[in-house]
This record gives C-alpha cells, sequence and structure tokens, in this order.
C-alpha cells in the first residue's frame, strides 16, 4: 500500500511510483505502524510560579538558573554627529587598463649586417669595388650584433639577421677571392709564354 503525501490519496497497486493526480513520489505505508505516535506534552506549569520566576536557561554554563531577569531599561539617546554620505560607485563597464610599456628590444645591427650581406652580391655589378666594403661592413657589423646579443640577450635580438649577414658577407669575399685568383694565375700563365 502507497500514499501520497501531497493529497493523501491511497494506492493499493505496488507497480506504481508516482501519484496520477499530482506526479508526486508515492511513500511506502505497509511498514508504518497503524496509528501514528502519540505526541509528548512536557509537564504544565505549577500554579505557585510566576511567570517573572521561570527558570531561564544559562547559554554560558549551561545550566539552568532561577534568577529573575534584569529589568528593562531603555537604551541611552544617541547623540547626532554628521558624516558625510557615501558616494555611490560608478556603475557600467570600466575599459581595462593598458598593458605596460614593452621596451623594443635593439636589433639595428643585425639588420644592417644583412641589408649590406645582401647588397653586396649587387654591388659588384654597380661598380667592381663597391661589393669588397659592403661585405666587410656586414662581417663587422654581424659580429658587433653577435657580441651585444651574447652579452646582453635580453635587450638585443637578431641573431638569425646577423648571421646571415655575416654568412653572406663572407661568401662574397670568398667568391671574390676565388675570382681573383683565378684571373692572377690566367693573367700570370699568359705571360710566362
Amino acid at each position: 500500500m502507497k500514499r501520497c503525501p501531497k493529497c493523501n490519496q491511497v494506492f493499493d497497486e505496488d507497480w506504481l511510483s508516482f501519484c496520477t493526480n499530482d506526479g508526486t513520489s508515492l511513500a511506502d505505508t505497509s511498514a508504518l505502524p497503524a496509528e501514528p505516535p502519540p505526541t509528548m506534552m512536557s509537564p504544565p506549569m505549577p500554579p505557585s510560579v510566576s511567570p517573572s520566576e521561570q527558570p531561564t536557561i544559562n547559554l554560558q554554563t549551561g545550566g539552568v538558573s532561577r534568577q529573575p531577569p534584569a529589568p528593562y531599561s531603555p537604551p541611552a539617546p544617541m547623540q547626532q554627529s554628521w558624516q558625510p554620505t557615501p558616494q555611490p560607485m560608478q556603475g557600467g563597464w570600466q575599459p581595462p587598463p593598458p598593458p605596460p610599456y614593452v621596451k623594443s628590444k635593439k636589433q639595428g645591427f643585425a639588420i644592417a649586417s644583412l641589408i649590406l650581406g645582401i647588397l653586396s652580391f649587387p654591388g659588384t655589378c654597380l661598380c667592381y669595388v663597391g661589393g669588397i666594403p659592403m661585405s666587410l661592413a656586414a662581417i663587422i657589423f654581424g659580429s658587433v650584433s653577435l657580441v651585444q646579443i651574447k652579452n646582453d640577450p635580453e635587450n638585443n635580438t637578431g641573431k638569425p639577421l646577423a648571421l646571415t649577414g655575416v654568412i653572406t658577407g663572407a661568401a662574397y669575399l670568398a667568391f671574390c677571392i676565388v675570382i681573383v685568383l683565378i684571373y692572377g694565375v690566367a693573367i700570370f700563365t699568359a705571360n710566362l709564354k
């Protein structure tokens, strides 16, 4: 036997789990006693005790004291003092603070080395001697940049740029040396005949 706790309708079907009227879960009443347990009441106060002499519970010690409560005294009047009214908080959306200033890292020598190293090859076409000073400057600027990066990597960057400038400058110098050697050998052998 099951009973709906909301509408108190009783159902005899064991397969039902919910009330057909309101959908509340049914409570199984077969295990409950037929009558509810009796309500327990505390004994009444003896007629000789007046309401002011009723026992009170002392919360600090947990015991029961039989002292009468202190008589009521009205609170002392409050002194009026001027206090400024609080300003209302600003409502609405506030933009986030700007990001901290990031100091840009130096890579000027590395860029100069890369540009001079690359321009040393076409510099030969403009004038034959223009590529040699450019390649030497590329090697010098690249070396200076690599030393700066090694000593202070937090403030200096551009290692790939500096390496590329040094490599292209050195490659052009090697190319010039090979050309000079081939030309010199050709002239020397022509003069021997």
